[in-house]
């Protein structure tokens, strides 16, 4: 895996989902059940939002009748994404799953990215802070965010931050890119799993091109959406008033890893995205190749979220990207902080580890000796800043110089 030097073995732990990959096409409902949890297997919640607004959430099957999936033969393009967005009431609505039962399945007989042994963590026990298919609050349009996970990373693992994205006023879509994601539940209970290892830099570009693509294709879909048309490949019931809350005229973009690179690279080439957050992710193929953007920089605002590791001055594509970029720029570091720390498992791995001690190794593969909860706390603030002022206009100090009340970032520059 050359994405990322730094990170080689807590992604080859996230990979390790993809059992047989290259070789298993998909895990099909028709194969017979998965394994569930055993009783009193971990279960975990995921820190309450802490915006104001109430959350509903639905997920779109879309399906890029013009592009043929580069991964798989004879196929179209598919993607599964979720949005979560201010809702006018929950009441009466049940709280969205945190993983659809197959994928839940599958994670879990995986081995739970790596940090468990089948039957010792609940994925499918898990409930969001949203409520599935409330009535959207469309009484004003909605800035978008757009979140990209990691390579072979579901989107799921970016639900706390979405979910808190859209407390505070904000339409944010999930994308799955499939059959390079493991997994990915689409709506007649297939599971898609990665087609081939995600090594070697012709991969990791091929990779890159093809989630550039199907964010351009995810904005052309919420462009249908706003106009009033339904994109989803089945037709399925959409909820009321999500379209008209829909402004695509402030538009931002974040991911973590090759999801951090996909938000840089989907900036360079689509002017519709306004502003990006690269959370910890090389802008380079290769320790030798960089990315387009990393070599052209970007002028519109965008903000490099890393660790002690990883910052423009010890990274050379970042500092690369850094001298070319002549939009608003900011550096900051989670100095304890670990890869996944800007994901989900800044929550899950704390609560396996009370519950299954896990090694304190693998630990701290995944998020660092920083406090959980304070790196939560700070991430929630640093981001909803970074969107509050270039998207909404409004002037953030936090984003001025070091804050007291998060010593855990340091201010790079």
């Amino acid at each position: 895996m050359r994405i990322h030097a730094r990170i080689t073995t807590a992604v080859a732990l996230v990979l390790s989902l993809a059992v047989g990959a290259g070789t298993a096409a998909s895990a099909a409902s028709s194969s017979g059940p998965l394994p569930s949890a055993a009783q009193g297997a971990v279960r975990f919640e995921l820190p309450e939002p802490t915006g104001r607004q109430a959350v509903g959430t639905t997920e779109l099957h879309l399906v890029d009748r013009d592009r043929p999936d580069p991964w798989v033969a004879d196929r179209d393009r598919e993607l599964m994404i979720s949005i979560w967005y201010p809702a006018r009431s929950t009441g009466g609505y049940s709280r969205q799953p945190y993983m659809q039962p197959g994928a839940a399945r599958f994670v879990d007989e995986s081995g739970s990215f790596g940090l468990a042994r089948p039957g010792e963590v609940d994925w499918a026990a898990t409930r969001t802070d949203a409520a599935s298919m409330a009535p959207a609050d469309d009484r004003s349009r909605r800035p978008i965010v757009l979140y990209s996970p990691g390579l072979g990373v579901p989107r799921a693992l970016g639900t706390s931050t979405a979910v808190e994205l859209a407390s505070r006023g904000y339409v944010v879509v999930t994308v799955d890119h499939t059959h390079e994601t493991t997994p990915v539940e689409f709506p007649d209970g297939r599971v898609e799993l990665q087609k081939e290892p995600m090594a070697g830099a012709e991969t990791v570009r091929k990779a890159v091109d093809t989630r550039v693509r199907d964010t351009r294709f995810v904005l052309d879909q919420l462009a249908a959406l706003r106009a009033g048309r339904n994109p989803d490949a089945e037709e399925r019931r959409l909820p009321h008033g999500l379209g008209r809350a829909l402004d695509l005229d402030r538009v931002g973009m974040y991911g973590h890893s090759a999801g951090g690179i996909t938000a840089a690279e989907s900036m360079r080439v689509d002017r519709r995205i306004d502003a990006g957050i690269n959370m910890d992710g090389t802008l380079q193929y290769s320790s030798t190749e960089f990315l387009p953007v990393a070599l052209e920089g970007l002028d519109r605002p965008f903000m490099l979220m890393g660790k002690a590791s990883q910052t423009h001055l010890n990274k050379p594509s970042w500092q690369s990207f850094w001298d070319r970029s002549t939009g608003w720029k900011r550096d900051l570091s989670l100095e304890r902080g670990g890869h996944f720390s800007y994901t989900d498992a800044q929550t899950i791995v704390p609560a396996v580890d009370e519950q299954l001690d896990i090694p304190a190794q693998t630990r701290e593969q995944f998020i660092g000796t920083v406090d959980p909860e304070r790196s939560t706390a700070a991430q929630r603030a640093y981001v909803t800043a970074f969107f509050d002022q270039h998207l909404l206009g409004r002037p953030q100090h936090l984003l001025d110089r070091p804050s007291p009340a998060h010593p855990e970032v340091r201010f790079v520059r």
